[in-house]
């Protein structure tokens, strides 16, 4: 009697080990992959304004250099110019760089093109921080006279095109 009290004490002590592992792995830190893009038709200027928000250190491993550094700038810039492409109605667009802001946990980059008369389909390529980081997810959101449309990127769709 006592030897089988002292089994299942044994297997309960067992399977309360394991339980208690499974609760302490769920509380594990996970890092988030994503950047945040929008959209922005500007109808006097006839420009798409692009406004990127991505994590600090995630785009500062992928270019592999420091955000506190002078050439950090140039770096992103290189970065999103081979990593984010726009075709307005068929036709490819150039991209034209702005500027970047670096705040904190934040980068925020900035980009435009031009010559945008109208939209009937819009078709972006955005492989930012893809190829750095399986689980990245990129979203953008695009409002053009008052519609509003949303596209989602990763690894095997990195391509993605909406109608207006």
């Amino acid at each position: 009697m006592i030897v089988n009290l002292l089994i299942k004490m044994k297997k309960l002590l067992y399977i309360s080990g394991i339980l208690t592992f499974f609760v302490l792995m769920s509380f594990m830190y996970v890092d988030f992959f994503s950047s945040m893009t929008k959209v922005d038709y500007i109808d006097g200027s006839k420009t798409l304004k692009f406004t990127t928000k991505m994590n600090t250190s995630h785009i500062s491993d992928a270019i592999k250099i420091n955000p506190n550094t002078a050439g950090f700038e140039a770096e992103v810039k290189k970065y999103v110019n081979n990593n984010f492409d726009v075709f307005v109605n068929g036709a490819p667009k150039t991209i034209t760089f702005t500027g970047s802001q670096v705040s904190g946990e934040t980068v925020w980059v900035y980009f435009e093109a031009g010559g945008v008369s109208d939209i009937n389909t819009l078709k972006i390529r955005n492989t930012i921080l893809l190829s750095a980081f399986p689980k990245q997810i990129n979203l953008v959101n695009i409002a053009y006279k008052g519609n509003q449309k949303t596209m989602n990127f990763q690894r095997g769709k990195e391509v993605n095109e909406v109608s207006f």
